[in-house]
């Protein structure tokens, strides 16, 4: 099925239908200048090479990647701000032939760059194929990035589930100022609206005044943001009563904050949804446009997709202690933590070039092992408590997921910022350490402990608290906990 469904049926006809930074398009331009693209690749890379796009938020960067979807070659996103080792991998190992936008200085690609004024006049229509369309790098705990390979097709699956779950139709206009090089700001931020027909506006920057302007201004009616973004919005009084008149404010790539959550919606006069996913799956778990809206909890299983908790246990024969997953359910009682598990049309389709790799993430019997543990209650909600490799946490034979603790400490006056991990204890086996943010200095450490520990139970309470002026992340806002681990 097309991807761009909408943008290659004639729609969006509206002059500013394409809106990113100060450059806008209609429907027809942006095809004309992505076949200019498309007519280039054909002619001067081998047929379904991939194509490495140095993923810019600018109109470039879109019509470069719309021109490679057309001609059938698989895009190869690449963050600016990749450094040239990682930038050496992802050409290396995606076999990237050619490189659309501005080439650093240590790309040895011939490069081709993207002139906005030229338009094709012929018709054109998106390449067909059973191979990936995108092709995007992880940024995985350990090793080297993997390349995930997306097909249009599972993309497309995708999409629908979202506008099934989210009511987003072309009457909309998406809103956002998120990355172009992973899914949610490139597959859910751009593919989608040229899927739905919405209208686009990227505002090249995630600020506050940005997104207040992208409604004021553009009318968005639909905006996407990392929590991040949203925190920073919501000590923003101005640009978030900006956002009043917006239908729908979803937040992602990492746990919204309670606080957060409960500031913007006592700011814009409703509260944001959530949603859950991976570069590998697609959007699996969405709180519904019409549903039950509560902090901390990312829904239900999307139109097409299936969830599944198993129960992770202690392996007795390991004397290091590590936990395995069984083929137990897990009680839908809101509590019970288990890994989840997922399948459905709009999975990826493996690693390039890692077939045991890929091999590892599938179950015997055909689900995808998400890594992530979570919780779900008697309606199908779920919570996500964090990646069961650093977020689920062993500490005197208890299991304690560290998204639970993170929000408590978010509650206590001082912390704007809090990750907690697991440290090797001798008798513990794990010890609880929070890494926390204070702007306005130090805090008593001692105090936030009983803190915790009087609104959770004692035994999820820190034993330590590291005070520190930032948490590391990447460029989806997600906190790098493996950075924060000092053994």
């Amino acid at each position: 099925m097309p991807l761009l469904r909408a943008l290659l049926d004639g729609g969006l006809d509206d002059p500013e239908a394409v809106r990113i930074g100060d450059t806008a398009f209609s429907g027809p331009e942006l095809l004309g200048a992505a076949a200019v693209v498309a007519d280039e690749i054909a002619d001067r890379s081998a047929p379904g090479s991939p194509v490495a796009v140095g993923a810019t938020p600018t109109a470039e960067t879109v019509v470069a990647i719309v021109g490679c979807l057309l001609a059938g070659a698989p895009v190869v996103p690449v963050p600016p701000d990749s450094g040239p080792a990682e930038r050496a991998h992802v050409l290396t190992d995606s076999g990237a032939t050619t490189w659309f936008g501005e080439k650093p200085r240590d790309v040895t690609l011939t490069a081709r760059r993207v002139d906005l004024s030229r338009r094709a006049g012929h018709a054109v229509s998106e390449a067909a194929g059973d191979g990936p369309a995108l092709i995007l790098y992880t940024s995985g705990t350990t090793g080297s990035p993997k390349g995930v390979l997306l097909s249009a097709d599972a993309m497309a699956v995708g999409l629908d589930g979202l506008a099934d779950a989210w009511a987003w139709t072309d009457a909309d206009t998406l809103a956002h100022g998120l990355p172009l090089f992973h899914v949610h700001g490139l597959v859910l931020g751009v593919f989608g609206a040229l899927r739905t027909g919405s209208r686009l506006v990227h505002t090249g920057r995630p600020t506050p005044e940005n997104y207040a302007a992208a409604v004021a201004e553009h009318g968005g009616s639909l905006l996407f943001g990392v929590p991040t973004v949203w925190s920073r919005i919501g000590n923003d009084p101005a640009a978030a009563a900006a956002l009043t008149d917006a239908r729908l404010l979803v937040s992602g790539s990492a746990p919204l904050p309670v606080p957060v959550f409960e500031r913007i919606r006592e700011l814009t006069g409703q509260a944001p949804v959530e949603r859950y996913g991976m570069s590998e799956t697609m959007i699996t778990l969405a709180v519904r446009a019409d549903g039950e809206r509560r902090a901390g909890w990312v829904g239900v299983p999307v139109e097409g997709v299936e969830a599944r908790l198993r129960a992770v246990t202690e392996d007795s024969d390991d004397a290091a202690g590590e936990t395995r997953v069984t083929d137990e359910d897990v009680p839908a009682d809101g509590e019970s933590i288990g890994e989840l598990q997922v399948r459905g049309a709009c999975l990826f389709d493996g690693y390039l070039n890692r077939p045991e790799a890929t091999a590892g993430t599938w179950t015997d019997d055909g689900w995808f092992r998400t890594g992530d543990a979570a919780v779900v209650d008697a309606t199908g909600y779920h919570r996500i408590v964090g990646r069961r490799s650093v977020d689920l946490i062993k500490s005197g034979g208890y299991r304690i997921g560290a998204g639970e603790v993170e929000t408590a400490l978010l509650a206590y006056e001082g912390i704007s910022e809090a990750a907690v991990v697991g440290e090797p204890d001798d008798d513990l086996g794990q010890r609880i350490v929070a890494h926390v943010v204070c702007p306005d200095g130090a805090v008593d450490a001692q105090a936030v402990m009983d803190f915790v520990g009087e609104r959770l139970s004692k035994h999820k309470r820190p034993r330590e608290v590291v005070v520190v002026e930032e948490l590391p992340r990447n460029a989806m806002g997600k906190v790098q906990k493996a950075r924060l681990r000092r053994s």
